[in-house]
């Protein structure tokens, strides 16, 4: 009895301590795997990209027209020589700048003095013959010439005798012979009268024409002498010294002329946006030669009619060239700043990444980042415009510098306190409250 009670004994203190070796191997494995909980979640925390967060803003935005074109000089001028002759100065040259009527070329004048010599003494000869004055320039009743006034009083005699004779007569005191005498020689009076008005009228046409003669011939000489007709640059000369420059069939060209302040712009502009570029608005230009420069002007003309081939019509513009920059030929980049107002979302440029022709931004949602795919439009400082993939008020990711190639779908972040504002002018999330909240 004795053993058999033993071995009761035996079996349930196996029992017991079995129960508490199981128990006790739970409790193990239990609080191991609630430390290894605790080290993964302390471990995702690490993990966690930190991030400012911007929301998406919205603002009025004046649509500006990309465009491109050719710079033009303002004026341009081929000058000619107006008169036959041989050069025998040649003043400017090319890259010279000439002032309005500099001399740039002189023409051997001998043959052209000369003939304003002969043209002036017959004009003086001809003033002598209808006894002008010094200070005279022509008689203003040619009937005070003093052939006329001559003509006038044998007239005036004639006639006299004439009226005599016919009493004489009637009263039969003097012959019909004498009568007929006194009448033909009052005829032949009046009509010496008549041919002496009549010289000096036309004395006073030749006057006229000799002196039109003789500021032609004041004229070409003057023309000797070729001057600048604007203020300018020398393109080109044409011209030595000793060359016989011609006018019979064509003008021979001795230098070409071109004022480059201001300077012209001709630029195309798309149909639909006729109504968006009226005369006035501002351009703004750029040029390959001076790439970190933007030089100002505005539109002075438009062309009324649209090219059916391009669906796009032109426009010139005047732009300032004060420094003399800007030449002509330069091929140029326009901005024109147009009257098309609209509403438009804006994101920082910091906040969209680039790669292979796909714009994208990351979204957040929740904790997480959502890769989103957008479709940008013109920018504005440091700003971008959206044309698609976003709405007003998502908010983004913006990774500190040099951490952008870390931003990815799916990325758990711990956003940063930011509480400047967006561009649209919407205030920035509270990005490290709403992390707690989340």
């Amino acid at each position: 009895m004795t053993s058999a009670k033993q071995f009761s004994n035996r079996q349930l203190y196996s029992s017991r301590m079995f129960l508490f070796v199981v128990v006790f191997a739970l409790l193990v494995c239990s609080c191991g795997k609630s430390s290894k909980a605790k080290a993964d979640s302390s471990s995702v925390r690490e993990k966690a990209l930190r991030v400012d967060v911007v929301a998406v803003g919205s603002r009025e935005l004046n649509r500006t027209v990309e465009s491109i074109g050719s710079l033009f000089a303002y004026d341009e001028v081929a000058v000619s020589s107006e008169v036959e002759g041989r050069a025998e100065k040649v003043l400017a040259d090319v890259g010279d700048h000439v002032t309005s009527g500099q001399v740039l070329v002189q023409i051997l004048p001998i043959e052209y003095e000369l003939a304003v010599a002969q043209d002036q003494a017959l004009l003086d000869q001809a003033r002598a013959k209808l006894g002008l004055r010094e200070n005279e320039e022509d008689l203003s009743d040619p009937t005070q010439a003093a052939a006329v006034k001559k003509a006038a009083a044998d007239r005036g005699n004639a006639e006299q005798k004439y009226r005599r004779t016919k009493e004489l007569v009637a009263q039969g005191i003097l012959s019909k012979q004498n009568y007929d005498e006194d009448e033909a020689n009052y005829n032949a009076a009046q009509a010496t009268y008549d041919v002496a008005l009549q010289d000096v009228k036309n004395l006073q046409a030749a006057i006229r024409e000799q002196r039109a003669k003789t500021e032609l011939a004041k004229k070409k000489l003057r023309d000797t002498t070729i001057r600048a007709p604007f203020d300018g640059f020398v393109k080109e000369r044409a011209v030595t010294i000793g060359q016989y420059l011609k006018t019979q069939i064509t003008a021979t060209p001795v230098m070409t002329i071109v004022n480059v302040d201001p300077m012209r712009v001709r630029l195309k502009v798309p149909e639909m946006m006729a109504a968006w570029v009226p005369v006035g608005q501002p351009v703004r230009l750029t040029v390959e030669a001076f790439p970190d420069r933007t030089f100002g002007g505005k539109i002075s003309r438009i062309n009324p009619s649209v090219d059916p081939q391009t669906r796009t019509f032109d426009i010139e513009a005047l732009v300032e060239n004060h420094q003399r920059l800007l030449k002509p030929g330069f091929f140029a980049k326009a901005s024109i700043v147009s009257t098309k107002v609209e509403r438009v979302l804006f994101i920082p440029r910091r906040s969209v990444t680039y790669a292979y022709g796909i714009y994208k931004v990351y979204v957040v949602k929740g904790n997480k980042l959502k890769e989103t795919e957008i479709r940008v439009g013109d920018q504005s400082g440091d700003d971008i415009e959206i044309l698609e993939g976003l709405r007003e008020g998502d908010r983004l990711a913006v990774a500190a510098e040099g951490q952008e190639l870390a931003l990815k779908d799916g990325l758990l972040i711990s956003a940063a306190s930011n509480s400047s504002e967006s561009p649209g002018g919407t205030p920035k999330d509270r990005a490290g409250q709403q992390g707690k909240d989340q």
